[in-house]
């Protein structure tokens, strides 16, 4: 006898999960169907898999309720991949199968259940709303009533995996600096706590004013050795108090303002989000969304307020009947380029493509602008340390100096 894992529905319209005994699956069937049960999936199951279903998902694996950007991207372009020779309820299945993460196998089980209920693809991944984002399930959405689902989730995966090529590039570009800089101060703390203090002792039956220079290194490795622990408290509460001012609209928007405004970093920021911008517009109305919706789900995915509502009033500006170019040269907040690739855009009737082509050349700005940024950086992070290293030094040597010019005197 083999096991059989069942998915139906009984008499009164509720989901029946379990496993059934028989010679074959024809066997399984005929059972269910004597228990009244409509059989909607029935699959070869093990007694060992069905206990793990039960038990649940492993320990490391609870709590895991959405798939993160990484595992979005990979559903995406394997699901573009499989829809182009299978149909949408065997390709969900395929993918569910060869799912290592339970969570995701789990969260994409229940789109195909959704599926095979007869809902849209769309307002099956509806049911996951932490998984598939508004702006995703909107173009899904979008390739479904066109009939082109196949390759709108082609252009779909090629879109996340561009915006995570980015972020890759962005924290590989931010990790070498902020790992230079953790050991600086950690090497410093550590001559101030634990070095000066030793040599400073050697010099308190001297009878002679120490210089200035060592009188300040002392003070500070004093501070430093006996207080760093409300130091270390002052630190962590400025950062909570900073987190938590953050979640407050106001102040969040004046922080981002602010960072816009910044000589680099606003560059940067303002580049960025424009590139993404751009980017996603262009597959939007590739797709054949109207502009001002993917306008207003782009606008979800800016985590800067004042870009943001910068975005939002682009939608009021063309349901006004403005023109894109016009609303984001207006916005102020936008690099000229894509205001110039807009407006080149909608007079040729070929707005998709130009926008393509301002994020390419942002991206690029972008990829340069941090080449050369991290290029100043990373010596200037080893500039300080030296400069504050030897200024530890000098101030050490500075008393055995004058303490030889006196026996020498």
């Amino acid at each position: 006898m083999a096991e059989f894992a069942y998915f139906a529905i009984d008499a009164r319209g509720r989901e029946r999960r379990g496993v059934e005994r028989a010679a074959n699956d024809v066997g399984a069937r005929a059972a269910l169907e004597a228990r009244q049960l409509y059989v909607v999936r029935l699959a070869p199951g093990t007694g060992a898999a069905t206990t793990s279903a039960r038990r649940g998902p492993p320990l490391l694996s609870r709590g895991k309720t959405k798939l993160s950007a990484k595992q979005l991207t990979l559903f995406t372009r394997q699901f573009a991949t499989i829809s182009q020779v299978s149909p949408l309820e065997e390709a969900l299945r395929t993918i569910s199968r060869q799912s290592e993460q339970d969570h995701v196998r789990a969260i994409v089980a229940r789109v195909a259940d959704g599926v095979v209920e007869g809902r849209r693809l769309a307002d099956a991944m509806a049911r996951e709303p932490k998984s598939f984002p508004p702006l995703f399930r909107a173009m899904v959405a979008a390739g479904e009533s066109s009939g082109s689902l196949p390759d709108l989730l082609e252009r779909l995966s090629m879109l996340l995996e561009r915006q995570a090529e980015m972020r890759g590039k962005i924290l590989s570009a931010l990790a070498y600096p902020i790992v230079l800089t953790i050991v600086a101060i950690g090497v410093v703390a550590a001559l101030m706590i634990a070095v000066v203090p030793q040599v400073v002792e050697q010099f308190d039956d001297v009878g002679q004013q120490l210089p200035l220079l060592t009188r300040i290194v002392i003070a500070l490795s004093d501070a430093l050795a006996g207080y760093w622990w409300a130091i270390l408290g002052v630190l962590v509460i400025a950062g909570a108090g900073f987190a938590y001012g953050l979640r407050r609209e106001p102040v969040r928007f004046a922080f981002d303002s602010m960072l816009l405004r910044l000589p680099l970093v606003g560059r940067l920021i303002r580049d960025l989000h424009a590139a993404r911008m751009a980017r996603t517009l262009a597959t939007m109305i590739e797709s054949r969304l109207p502009l001002i919706d993917g306008l207003r789900l782009t606008a979800q995915t800016v985590h800067n307020r004042a870009l943001r509502n910068a975005m939002l009033g682009l939608v009021e500006a063309i349901r006004g009947g403005g023109s894109l170019s016009g609303a984001i040269g207006r916005a102020g907040v936008f690099p000229p380029l894509l205001v110039y690739l807009a407006a080149s855009g909608e007079s040729a009737g070929q707005l998709d493509v130009m926008l393509a082509r301002a994020a390419d050349y942002l991206e690029r700005e972008f990829d340069n602008f941090t080449a050369t940024a991290l290029s100043m950086l990373e010596p200037a992070i080893i500039v300080v340390m030296g400069v504050v290293v030897a200024t530890i030094v000098l101030a050490i040597l500075l008393p055995i100096l004058q303490l030889q010019t006196l026996i020498g005197g």
